[in-house]
């Protein structure tokens, strides 16, 4: 569980790699658009950082969390996308459709990384209230959006290695 006080986004003990010539889809939700948005801005710039290009990241907006599934399964469909990032954020409401849809996205999206043999990295906020999804997103507990991209950069090039 993070502290209060730790910003979770930092990388500075890992080795992350080159994204210079790695092809990445970015599939963001745009239902929480406040949170989806900063997400967004936090992977792009941690790619860009890594050595991508923006000719090598392709954006697909999808409605909401529950169509990142689908998002990422035609972003993977172009055989050239190395690593998918999805981002979305649900937040917890009145009625079960939090935990559905939060089961939902994260079987579907492990399912369609396992059926095209590349990684679907779930950068999916699920969280209890609006304050928890603006701390995940640039706040005080850092950007998950830039951890996202990590991630897919690291997975990316054990996926060229191997």
């Amino acid at each position: 569980m993070s502290s209060s006080l730790k910003n979770l986004s930092d990388f500075s003990h890992i080795e992350v790699g080159n994204a210079a010539n790695l092809k990445f889809a970015i599939v963001v939700s745009q239902w929480n658009a406040q949170i989806t948005g900063a997400l967004l801005k936090g992977a792009y710039k941690e790619l860009l950082d890594h050595g991508a290009t923006e000719e090598n990241i392709e954006l697909i907006e999808v409605p909401g969390s529950y169509e990142l599934i689908s998002g990422s399964d035609i972003a993977l469909r172009k055989r050239d996308i190395d690593a998918v990032i999805t981002l979305g954020c649900v937040i917890q409401g009145e009625t079960r459709h939090f935990d559905f849809i939060c089961m939902a996205v994260a079987n579907g999206l492990a399912n369609v990384g396992i059926q095209h043999n590349k990684p679907v990295i779930f950068g999916v906020l699920t969280t209890d209230n609006l304050e928890q999804a603006i701390d995940r997103s640039g706040g005080k507990h850092g950007n998950k959006g830039e951890e996202a991209a990590i991630t897919a950069i690291q997975m990316a090039l054990i996926g060229k290695k191997y």
